[in-house]
């Protein structure tokens, strides 16, 4: 293979191969008009049932189960079809990444974007799953910011080059490979010495994990798991086991997918009927 060699100035090639290259761009801002809708809930969720994607439906889900009015809407936002270009959506994320959400219960509606934001956002709205004690609050914010810095590493770097990359190359794949299974060392450690990532109480921070790592050591992302060797990772599967039993979990999982057989999706959701129509089928299925 041909060493390449990087010009003096950099040009986007859209001819570039993988998977994301139709949308992928280097540039902002919106490709085209589309309103976003609105449902009759004060939050309205626009997302895909991506890791990043889960974080804000599990929790969402988990407040409704502990009996909080967190009610919402949420709609499907296919990033395959450029859906995040839509002048609606960069409104509300000019970074046109899911998720995106709108908080209408204010005076004056708040956007919120990037999912760790919008979780911080909603423990403190409820007042749940954020522990006020500035040191155990402070120990879960360490770990939800480790996940939002450290998962663009899984996600961008080894899920890209080992699953939607054109072509696989050893250098890349090594390289975040290596990295991927460091941070799954660092949160095998932290997961042997207590119950969940914090400490004793589940916190927003292992519902942020959970969709990333957990998926990982689940088998559920990037057909990775015996490549990554997964099962050496005990503490992690221990715990991934755990919250992945969570109802609440389960539920989140369900919102805004966009694959499998038609009656195991959910576009929008609504209301808790929407989920438990396809909570039902998957159960009957096996394919919770």
């Amino acid at each position: 293979m041909n060493e390449y060699v990087p010009p003096k100035v950099w040009t986007w090639d859209k001819e570039n191969g993988g998977a994301f290259a139709s949308t992928n761009r280097p540039i902002a801002g919106a490709t085209h008009d589309k309103e976003l809708p609105r449902g009759k809930h004060p939050l309205q969720l626009y997302s895909l049932a991506t890791p990043n994607g889960q974080k804000v439906t599990i929790l969402l889900e988990e407040l409704l189960a502990a009996g909080h009015d967190a009610e919402y809407d949420a709609y499907l936002i296919n990033i395959g079809k450029g859906d995040q270009f839509g002048s609606g959506f960069v409104s509300v994320n000019p970074n046109s990444k899911i998720p995106a959400m709108v908080d209408y219960g204010p005076a004056e509606p708040i956007r919120l974007f990037e999912s760790g934001s919008m979780m911080v956002y909603l423990a403190d709205k409820f007042d749940a799953f954020l522990s006020k004690d500035i040191a155990q609050r402070t120990e879960t914010l360490n770990w939800l910011f480790w996940q939002m810095g450290s998962a663009p590493f899984v996600g961008g770097g080894f899920g890209h080059f080992y699953a939607y990359a054109p072509t696989k190359q050893e250098y890349p794949i090594n390289r975040y490979a290596m990295e991927t299974k460091r941070q799954l060392d660092v949160l095998d450690r932290q997961l042997g010495e207590q119950e969940y990532v914090s400490g004793s109480a589940y916190t927003i921070a292992d519902m942020a994990i959970f969709p990333w790592y957990g998926g990982l050591v689940l088998g559920r992302s990037y057909n990775a798991a015996e490549f990554l060797d997964v099962g050496t990772y005990k503490n992690v599967l221990r715990w991934a086991k755990q919250v992945d039993a969570r109802e609440p979990v389960k539920r989140g999982r369900c919102v805004n997918a966009g694959n499998g057989p038609e009656d195991e999706q959910l576009h929008e959701r609504h209301s808790a009927a929407d989920i438990d129509k396809v909570l039902a089928v998957r159960k009957a299925r096996g394919t919770v």
